[in-house]
């Protein structure tokens, strides 16, 4: 596979430039509104922005969190500025100093509490998300293979496209179909009959209202299809903001159990009796917070991956992990960016930054024709699958 640029942020202007320079300040205020950290925390996190924005990069004291594995992830970078850095593993940094800043890792009275929880719990608790979930009462009557492609979809789209929407418009008929980019559907739906009633992993991105879809696609691989095991794979501590952690996942069971929709409550008893039966089992790993791309995942993940029938990858950051976070011409072929994965493997992304494969020669043209940021505002998404064969 021919290798392409790294994204870095030191370019003024560019998307990964702005997301340090415009995005992290604006984060940093919202999290420090958020809870009544002390000046400790809060200082702290000041020194942590003007050191992203403006210094090198500092490596961890030797008796930090995870020091050991950090200053080998680091190794070459040490004392640079922040923008010569990689862009995946930069902001991967800052979300591990974010914590540390806020007293997340302890001793302390605030180890162990998520800084971004304040927002996921707003999110789920919004009553927009009962109405969502009460176009479930509907779902038994959509016939295969639209029931299986409207979860599909719901998964996809997180909060631009609601379920109530997914499950009412004709295939191919709503705006969000348009501005699908690259569509698997049909060869996702094989992979999963080609199950057999084996093992299919989900790796989790956002929490929140953008986990519920993922959760009810799950109840639906169990409870109608050909899948016998779901491993849903998470972030061992907080990262990227909204990314699930376990704590997440069991949150968002729960709002499912006691949405007033019946439908919704019995995905949610179901998800419930699945995680005590084994049918349906939460894991994580330290990987998942790591500044890395998927080839190098550690020999007992990719092992765990490998006995998959298939893996299915949630969001914007797991796509960037998997196909590497590289200036790729768009053209290039998803097969080839991703053919090292130890599982056939799917993508559901919505494009949220630079990084993007698998375009037809067209699409590009007629994207890069408006002369709009197209890679990353949210508008265009993927489903993308490669297969062993």
């Amino acid at each position: 596979m021919p290798n392409a640029p790294v994204i870095r942020s030191d370019a003024p202007g560019s998307f990964a430039w702005g997301v340090f320079h415009e995005r992290h300040p604006e984060l940093v205020r919202r999290v420090l509104g958020a809870l009544p950290y002390g000046p400790d925390q809060r200082a702290a996190v000041e020194r942590l922005l003007t050191e992203s924005t403006s210094g090198v990069l500092e490596p961890p004291a030797a008796d930090g969190p995870d020091a050991a594995r950090w200053l080998a992830w680091g190794e070459g970078l040490w004392g640079r500025p922040w923008g010569e850095a990689p862009f995946l593993w930069a902001e991967s940094w800052f979300y591990h100093r974010l914590l540390d800043a806020t007293g997340y890792f302890g001793p302390g009275a605030w180890q162990g509490v998520d800084p971004f929880a304040p927002f996921k719990d707003a999110e789920l608790a919004g009553p927009a998300v009962d109405e969502e979930l009460a176009a479930l009462d509907g779902l038994d009557a959509l016939p295969e293979p639209r029931r299986t492609d409207a979860l599909l979809r719901s998964a996809l789209w997180g909060n631009r496209a609601d379920l109530s929407f997914q499950l009412t418009a004709e295939p191919g008929s709503g705006p969000a179909d348009a501005d699908l980019l690259a569509d698997d559907s049909a060869l996702l739906r094989a992979e999963l009959q080609r199950a057999g009633g084996g093992r299919v992993c989900v790796i989790a991105d956002n929490a929140g209202r953008e986990l519920l879809p993922d959760l009810v696609l799950i109840d639906h691989l169990l409870s109608t299809g050909p899948v016998a095991e779901v491993v849903l794979h998470v972030k061992p501590q907080p990262y990227f903001v909204s990314d699930a952690t376990t704590a997440d996942a069991l949150a968002a069971v729960e709002r499912l159990r006691t949405a007033p929709s019946p439908a919704a409550g019995a995905v949610g008893r179901r998800l419930w009796r699945a995680l005590e039966s084994g049918a349906l089992t939460i894991r994580t790993h330290p990987f998942f917070c790591a500044p890395l791309p998927y080839h190098d995942l550690p020999d007992d993940l990719r092992s765990e991956l490998a006995g998959a029938a298939l893996t299915i990858l949630k969001g914007d950051l797991n796509y960037r992990r998997l196909v590497g976070d590289r200036d790729w011409p768009p053209t290039t072929p998803f097969r080839t960016a991703a053919e090292y994965f130890p599982s056939p493997v799917a993508a559901l992304r919505t494009l949220k930054s630079d990084v993007v494969v698998g375009l037809a020669p067209t699409t590009v043209a007629q994207l890069d024709a408006t002369g709009a940021p197209w890679r990353t505002t949210g508008r265009h998404a993927v489903i993308q699958v490669r297969t062993h064969r």
